[in-house]
């Protein structure tokens, strides 16, 4: 509701009352009624955006004063125009909603589980250079070619894998 006092001008407001206190004047707009401030959570969304700027400003008038002079349905009104769930505020989701998007989200998983290990059911073996032996017998080779003699597997006081990367 912030947003709305910034947007609009500040102008004077005038105290929101009944026709009584109408203006004389034939071209002036007729004074419009107070709204009633109880049960303002069932009627916030049926009235139109006219009446709820109405009621926005009748409440800013009346959190000018003390707000121990405030009834309990005032103090709730302004709660509920200031941050209940309408506008930006409001659900982006309905209830229940959480639980299907759990479960679908769920069956997307396991389709892709189902599709991941049918493709591998069919996929070739490994090759045989993939195996602890090969790799083993590769640092082997790499010693005797006297591989990266500096700081690689033929250098003195090496201690590193080498091409083993299989367990």
């Amino acid at each position: 509701m912030q947003a709305i006092c910034l947007a609009r001008s500040r102008v004077a407001l005038r105290r929101l009352t009944t026709a009584a206190h109408a203006p004389v004047s034939p071209t002036a707009a007729p004074a419009q009624s107070v709204i009633p401030l109880s049960n303002m959570e069932a009627q916030w969304e049926q009235m139109s955006k006219s009446d709820q700027a109405l009621v926005h400003r009748q409440l800013e008038e009346l959190q000018k004063k003390d707000w121990k002079q405030l009834s309990i349905d005032e103090k709730k009104a302004a709660y509920y125009v200031a941050f209940g769930p309408h506008g930006p505020r409001a659900p982006v989701s309905p209830p229940g909603q959480g639980l299907k998007i759990f479960f679908a989200t769920s069956g997307l998983i396991g389709v892709a589980a189902m599709t991941y290990f049918a493709i591998r059911s069919f996929a070739p073996p490994p090759p045989k250079t993939l195996n602890r032996e090969w790799e083993e017998a590769s640092n082997e080779r790499a010693r005797e070619a006297k591989l990266n003699p500096i700081t690689g597997i033929s250098s003195e006081g090496y201690s590193g894998k080498g091409f083993v990367t299989n367990k």
